[in-house]
């Protein structure tokens, strides 16, 4: 035995044990902001301070012409926008649009991703043939769809005349009629693969035996789907409508190179209308407005689907 351990009274404890100790703790305290930080970062940088700016710009009356001698002028950029009935009616056609996108590729998504789910010859090469409608850059989803809707040598005009569905002169993007719609199919034919895939990540984690454990007590296929995987993949299903709706709130490239947001205003979009705000009438504090009005209606969309979450948390638990 040393002097050392002579000398240590018993039950003691060396002074650098606790040191250790209380180091160790207040590292792990401070690890995960330490990770979070540079996101953090990032996000204040590149995101909060031109949104701030933004809202000031919004108070202004600015020209892209003198960008930096703008007006302070309060609420009259808000009260021009509203007052202009081509913003409510544009305003009524982004909300359409977004809501059209949402449940049509979510809902799109999850009955490809229930088909893919099963077993059958060929499910893998198909499951890469659904995503390549995501893979593809949206520039070129809006030239292909473009061609395909061309009046004289278009596709899908001359499947429509072949059923007895044509559209008269076949000009369906410059028709206010079918415009929207083309651009609500283009628009979701490149969607619903994200939505898929996901979906179909879910509905492999829905534990089998609780499947197999309805059909024996009888339950039929809705009743199955309803009781046991809808509870599973709901929360994804929720995630998947806010992300939807963010995306198709910033759809710009796709509308602006099939239709420009023509014909007179059918396909007009709040981000069309910001860009010619912006751009064409190169009235900044207008535009900036605009933008704003788009951001109010994503924490809208945000805040709203977390209460509603939270809702169905609590009826679950009772």
């Amino acid at each position: 035995m040393t002097v050392v351990e002579q000398t240590r009274t018993p039950g003691t404890v060396p002074r650098s044990g606790p040191r250790r100790r209380r180091s160790g703790a207040l590292g792990s305290r401070w690890t995960p902001y330490l990770f979070l930080a540079p996101a953090a970062l990032f996000i204040l940088v590149f995101q909060g301070v031109p949104l701030v700016q933004e809202v000031y710009l919004s108070f202004t009356r600015t020209t892209l012409l003198n960008p930096t001698g703008g007006q302070w002028v309060g609420l009259d950029n808000y009260e021009t926008i509203f007052g202009d009935p081509d913003f409510r009616r544009t305003l009524l056609t982004t909300l359409g649009y977004v809501i059209a996108c949402v449940v049509c590729s979510v809902g799109f998504g999850l009955g490809v991703a229930l088909l893919l789910n099963k077993g059958f010859r060929g499910r893998g090469v198909a499951r890469a043939l659904v995503t390549i409608p995501w893979a593809a850059p949206g520039i070129a989803v809006a030239l292909i769809a473009t061609w395909m809707l061309n009046a004289q040598y278009g596709i899908v005009n001359r499947v429509l005349d072949a059923v007895g569905l044509g559209v008269p002169g076949g000009a369906i993007l410059d028709s206010p009629r079918y415009a929207l719609p083309a651009v609500l199919a283009t628009t979701i034919w490149q969607l619903f693969p994200f939505t898929s895939v996901v979906l179909l990540s879910a509905l492999q984690a829905v534990p089998q035996e609780l499947n197999e454990a309805a059909i024996m007590d009888g339950a039929g296929r809705w009743a199955t789907f309803r009781a046991v995987t809808w509870q599973v993949v709901k929360p994804t299903v929720g995630l998947l409508a806010v992300l939807m709706t963010i995306w198709s709130l910033r759809r710009f490239e796709l509308i602006w190179l099939m239709t420009k947001g023509g014909p007179v205003g059918a396909t007009r979009t709040l981000v069309i209308d910001l860009y010619s705000q912006a751009f064409d009438s190169k009235k900044l504090g207008a535009a900036a407005a605009i933008g704003m009005v788009g951001v109010v209606i994503s924490l809208i969309v945000i805040i709203g689907s977390r209460l509603v979450a939270r809702a169905v948390e609590k009826e679950d638990v009772r």
